[in-house]
């Protein structure tokens, strides 16, 4: 549900949540839950995609060292092909908030629904550039899940994973063509629904 929050004297022990990474073919769909201490403020937050990501790094740290709590979490890429990428979203947001030392009064969650929770929740639409928590998710979230696909990137070379952070860019899209997907690409997302096709099509060729 929608609320008609003033963000700016929003009650204390509320958690932020976030996600990112529902458009990528491949890697997991990260989340995080922060709850923000009102007396070691921080300044700079915004949404993730607004800063540069040296920004990013320095607030990550800073995050971690001032929030009263925080949780990333996640769900896997077998996780989000069974049950359907809404659902896996929904189910780590719920990991996330579940994993925070400190139970929230409310969680805010970014987006236009939320996930199934055992403390209130509102869904916020861009919430992560108006709720200082909420932005703070999308810092953490986005910085682990980007330096998981850097690290791919040595693992799976040729793909240009580290640039495009799996998002169906045309390079990864030429690069899945040539190469076949790996063991971090999502089956159920249809471009590499087909290059698994075409590899098995081949591979039936060849026997």
């Amino acid at each position: 549900m929608q609320m008609g929050l003033d963000f700016t004297l929003v009650e204390e022990l509320v958690a932020g949540v976030d996600e990112v990474g529902r458009g990528p073919l491949c890697g997991d769909v990260v989340t995080a839950a922060v709850i923000l201490d009102p007396h070691r403020p921080i300044l700079g937050l915004n949404d993730s995609k607004k800063l540069t990501q040296a920004k990013r790094e320095a607030l990550f740290d800073e995050i971690c060292e001032k929030a009263l709590s925080f949780c990333i979490a996640r769900a896997e890429v077998a996780e989000i092909d069974r049950l359907n990428i809404l659902h896996a979203t929904m189910l780590a947001m719920q990991r996330a908030v579940e994993g925070l030392q400190v139970t929230p009064r409310l969680a805010l969650i970014d987006g236009n629904r939320c996930p199934t929770l055992s403390v209130p929740s509102a869904a916020v639409v861009q919430g992560d550039s108006k709720v200082p928590a909420i932005a703070a998710a999308s810092i953490l979230a986005k910085v682990t899940r980007d330096r998981e696909m850097s690290a791919f990137e040595a693992l799976y070379p040729g793909y240009g994973i580290g640039a495009h952070k799996g998002y169906p860019t045309p390079v990864h899209l030429e690069a899945l063509a040539r190469l076949g997907p790996t063991p971090i690409h999502r089956r159920s997302f249809a471009p590499v629904r087909v290059a698994y096709e075409r590899q098995s099509s081949t591979l039936a060729t060849l026997l």
